[in-house]
């Protein structure tokens, strides 16, 4: 029971992972890579920040700037520097680890015996893991109830608007570019956010662990959509913290088979394939079972007309 908690409390944490790369992903169309970058550095500088004396919540807002800072850099070389978006991510992502070096001033800083977020004594009398469920749903709450808002402003029309049609969108009048910067900015803070509250939990940040978490996203958004098929904006926000949560329940029950821990990426990477292919599977599956229809239906007519 302890193992299912823990992977719907890491669940909900790798869920705001996944809000951010929709939100790029999905509305703005944007093959961001910075986000293997923005997660490992909101987690150097919230780590860094606490075992500094700062207050943990005070850590974890920094860790959101630090995120929406490192979007800013790939959205500013994207737009202005004429910088393939893609590209811009890879080298916006390859700088941020010599700057996870300076900030933690060596290749991993532990929490042990720090105050995080995830060690009041509030939690004291609650059973293993749920402190991570109980953060993860306020904080999930809470980013929620922001992006709600936001993406029924004018701002966050526009936001949309660019991502579906960049040319409608500017001849509407909407500075595109700028619609870019900011949909990067918000997206990387919430994945910066992530890996802050992700170090928390864990108890340490490193300047690997960003690698493969594109490919964590990218399952609790594409999970989130296959299992719940057409949603409104909002409830496909919700989508995404769900497959993240199936995602999580997925992988521990792959490893309570047998396999090795050393093997989590290659699974990671195929059950986010399965959930890729899954559509264009049951689009098959659909399309083979309409042409046996077809064909009975005509045996059964070639038989009546031959009585």
């Amino acid at each position: 029971m302890s193992l299912v908690t823990s992977a719907i409390g890491q669940g909900l944490l790798y869920g705001i992972l996944g809000i951010g790369l929709f939100l790029s992903f999905r509305i703005l169309r944007f093959p961001d890579m910075t986000i293997e970058g923005s997660f490992p550095v909101g987690a150097a500088v919230c780590v860094t920040a606490i075992t500094n004396g700062l207050s943990p919540l005070i850590a974890t807002l920094l860790a959101f700037i630090a995120g929406g800072l490192a979007g800013l850099a790939t959205g500013l070389l994207y737009t202005k520097g004429k910088i393939p978006v893609l590209l811009a991510g890879i080298l916006v992502m390859t700088a941020i680890y010599s700057v996870n070096l300076r900030v933690m001033g060596k290749s991993n800083v532990s929490l042990l015996n720090a105050k995080t977020l995830f060690t009041s004594r509030l939690y004291d009398q609650l059973p293993p893991y749920f402190n991570s469920i109980i953060l993860g749903i306020l904080t999930v709450a809470l980013t929620f109830v922001l992006l709600t808002f936001f993406l029924k402003t004018d701002l966050g029309q526009a936001f949309i608007a660019t991502g579906d049609n960049e040319d409608m969108a500017r001849s509407l009048g909407i500075h595109t570019d700028t619609m870019k910067i900011i949909g990067l900015v918000v997206s990387n803070g919430f994945v910066g956010l992530s890996g802050g509250l992700i170090a928390q939990n864990d108890g340490y940040a490193d300047v690997n662990m960003g690698m493969g978490v594109i490919v964590i996203g990218l399952a609790a958004v594409v999970i989130g959509e296959v299992v719940y098929g057409d949603l409104t904006m909002t409830q496909r926000l919700l989508a995404v913290i769900f497959g993240s949560i199936i995602y999580r329940i997925v992988i521990l029950f792959v490893l309570q088979l047998g396999f090795n821990t050393n093997d989590l990426k290659l699974i990671s990477a195929i059950v986010l394939a399965l959930a890729l292919m899954s559509p264009a599977l049951k689009n098959k599956f659909q399309l083979q079972k309409l042409i046996q229809r077809g064909v009975a239906r005509h045996e059964q007519t070639a038989n009546v007309t031959t009585k």
